[in-house]
């Protein structure tokens, strides 16, 4: 009770403080991060990125430990990290084999224990002649242990040649990362190999409530998607197309300061027990709005991928600057959606800091926060990679991204739990003069407050426990000014005690205490 009442009442115009960066490593130049919390101890968390290094550890992220990465198959990079139901760790890389070629397949290594070493005997897939495999992601099936994978396929890395094509590979293990089935192919529409816009790239697996398998990815085709209801044996005959991408600048585009930047998406699905329990959500970014313009997306389908929303935003800001390199993750406990990315909304040139986004509302609404605890100036001579990244389990958020500060790079993260995020800043309340009448109250209720801008505002019911028990108003417009709503006790159907009515706007939320006799 005492935490609820610190989440519903004052503590929503108290400034956000709660967060801490802390360095995982500044030394070698670090990008491409990945991070995993696991989910059997929350408190042990592995950071991966593109050189052998990675890092573990073992108290939620405050301190952290160097350790290196060993491959039977060589290391190159784009590092991925995993955690099945048990506990057990996954690190997938590209390889750099000293009898073989760059980049010529997965390589899968395993921890059992918490990330203190992974096996020097590793596995691997999509080992397949002269071709080269790019970007591989991975998701678990927490009821099965089954392990998916999806990637690119370059004919011949880099090249113009007409005549050699980029393709999305999926490959599987049903033996906890032992041995993998024969990779295939799984895009309708190949791309070309230039490594650019027409390449088909962005493929990252999910999971769905029954097992299936949820991928989406960019191409020639533009955002599209694709799913197998048999555990991959078999896919979609014609890839559904998300958003054809006309007009969006394509998936690679230019930032100032970065020497290249990619929107490629990231798909998740909602496992959680929540309202939106199986809602698939693929979020990417683009310069449809300009070039100078910069903004975060989301695409969502509530009916295993047929149908999609349009494009919806999920920055906050109208300032027309850049948003860019994000990724998100769902916490599957809540079913809240969250995001990380870079931001530029505060400033005229290229300092940049970091933001953070949530929706409690299965992406209807985003509140936004600036996690970075002062910005920094990227320069083009320093590769910053191709994407930050993301975790999240039982409220527990942790974000990792590159930092650029007086030429020393470093990989960040911030020790941030659900509650800072959904708290509201003091100076930022945009619902003032907040009370409720008669009190107590028997059977109607009046809801009195102020708006400093028209808005569209809910009001949410919860008992004293914290559960959500009614939601009379969801999204309606107010005008700017006084208003006044009426809640019929009787029609709401609300027993005697204690309720709190919580009004919110997109971004802001007041709580009132309200006793029923």
């Amino acid at each position: 009770m005492k935490k609820f009442l610190s989440l519903l009442s004052l503590s929503f115009t108290m400034f956000f403080h709660a967060q801490q960066n802390v360095v995982i490593t500044n030394i070698q130049h670090p990008n491409e991060p990945s991070i995993i919390i696991n989910p059997n101890n929350t408190q042990n968390i592995v950071v991966g990125e593109n050189s052998r290094r990675y890092f573990v550890s073992n108290d939620g992220g405050l301190t952290w430990t160097q350790k290196m990465i060993t491959s039977n198959f060589g290391y190159c990079c784009d590092p991925c990290l995993d955690a099945d139901m048990n506990g057990n760790l996954y690190f997938f890389h590209l390889s750099n084999p000293n009898n073989g070629s760059w980049i010529d397949r997965i390589v899968c290594q395993k921890s059992t224990n918490n990330g203190n070493s992974f096996d020097a005997v590793d596995s691997y897939t999509g080992l397949n002649s002269t071709e080269k495999q790019d970007k591989q992601w991975s998701v678990i099936d927490n009821q099965n242990n089954i392990v998916y994978v999806t990637w690119t396929q370059f004919d011949q890395y880099g090249t113009p040649n007409p005549t050699k094509f980029s393709n999305i590979l999926f490959s599987k293990s049903t033996d906890g990362g032992n041995t993998w089935s024969n990779p295939v192919q799984i895009n309708e529409t190949s791309g070309n190999c230039v490594d650019d816009d027409d390449t088909v790239e962005g493929a990252v697996p999910a999971v769905g409530p029954n097992g299936e398998v949820y991928v989406a990815w960019v191409g020639p085709a533009g955002l599209v998607f694709d799913k197998s209801t048999d555990h991959g044996q078999t896919w979609l005959q014609h890839d559904i197309v998300i958003d054809n991408m006309q007009g969006s600048g394509g998936w690679a585009y230019t930032i100032p300061g970065i020497n290249r930047c990619d929107g490629l998406p990231i798909t998740k699905c909602d496992l959680s027990n929540g309202p939106h329990r199986g809602n698939i959500y693929v979020n990417w970014s683009d310069q449809r709005n300009g070039t100078d313009n910069t903004d975060i997306w989301l695409a969502k389908s509530a009916d295993g991928g047929n149908t999609w929303s349009a494009p919806i935003k999920v920055n906050n800001d109208n300032s027309n600057k850049h948003q860019f390199l994000t990724w998100m993750d769902i916490d599957q406990t809540t079913g809240y959606l969250y995001f990380v990315f870079y931001d530029r909304r505060n400033y005229n040139d290229n300092n940049t800091d970091v933001y953070m986004a949530v929706s409690t509302d299965g992406g209807q609404t985003f509140i936004n926060r600036k996690i970075s605890e002062s910005p920094f100036i990227p320069n083009s001579g320093t590769f910053f990679g191709d994407y930050n990244n993301l975790s999240v389990h039982n409220g527990i958020v942790r974000p990792v991204w590159g930092r650029l500060h007086n030429g020393n790079q470093s990989l960040m993260t911030a020790i941030l739990s659900q509650n800072d995020l959904l708290s509201v800043p003091e100076e930022k309340i945009k619902i003032t003069d907040a009370k409720i009448y008669p009190v107590p109250s028997f059977n109607d209720v009046f809801v009195k407050y102020k708006l400093l801008k028209t808005e569209s505002i809910s009001i949410n019911i919860y008992d004293e426990s914290g559960r959500l028990v009614k939601t009379p108003i969801k999204y309606q417009k107010r005008n700017q000014g006084k208003n006044v709503e009426k809640l019929n006790l009787k029609e709401l159907n609300l027993s005697k005690g204690i309720y709190f009515i919580e009004l919110s706007t997109s971004q802001y939320k007041k709580a009132l205490r309200m006793l029923k006799i």
